[in-house]
């Protein structure tokens, strides 16, 4: 006979579900309800403007749509005050979406050929790292930073897929099967779910 599921597992399964898309997002990440981005062991938060589209809000990772947009990071590390910084934008043409790591990318026959936009290595030593790129198409693309602590050979790096132009029936489709699972939860959990299956059995069973 199986048993009622708890409220802390469903609502623990709930959350996996949630959180399912941001932890797709390569380096990015949330902490303390802030966006932060992992390159290597350093640490910084990492947000995204487009003051034309969307004036003053900020986002993690996924945009409205093509717009001028400004990154910025502020490095939680100050030992990247000190190390050089390099930006990259390339189209996602790895196939693989959300899921594309770096190893994928050097797949790629030339990646200077993907890239819509670089930014050279730069030492911001105020702390503040911003990059500034007008995107004029939506679609899928994958950001690439990259540092160097001088006189090592350890080459750090943050890979994170995003798309620009965010489709809202997305968030509905998650949103209907969020509903649909807190209304099997409460069918399950009153046993009308179990007795449903009974009724079934019997009436296939005779």
């Amino acid at each position: 006979m199986c048993k009622s599921i708890s409220p802390k597992i469903f609502f623990i399964l709930l959350s996996f579900i949630l959180s399912c898309d941001a932890l797709s997002h390569g380096g990015v990440f949330l902490e303390d309800d802030q966006c932060v981005i992992q390159i290597g062991f350093f640490k910084a938060h990492f947000t995204i403007y487009q003051p034309q589209k969307s004036a003053n809000k900020e986002f993690c990772e996924d945009l409205p749509g093509a717009s001028n947009t400004l990154f910025v990071l502020d490095y939680l590390h100050d030992s990247l005050r000190l190390m050089p910084v390099d930006f990259r934008i390339i189209k996602n043409f790895t196939g693989l979406g959300r899921s594309a790591r770096w190893e994928d990318i050097v797949k790629l026959n030339n990646i200077n050929e993907q890239t819509v936009h670089y930014q050279s290595a730069t030492i911001a030593q105020e702390g503040a790292f911003t990059v500034e790129y007008e995107f004029i198409s939506n679609g899928n693309y994958i950001g690439i930073i990259t540092t160097q602590q001088k006189g090592s050979e350890k080459i750090y790096r943050a890979v994170f897929p995003f798309k620009v132009g965010v489709s809202k029936s997305g968030y509905l489709v998650l949103f209907v099967l969020i509903i649909l699972l807190v209304e099997v939860y409460y069918l399950y959990s009153n046993g009308m779910l179990l007795r449903w299956r009974d009724n079934l059995i019997k009436r296939l069973m005779f």
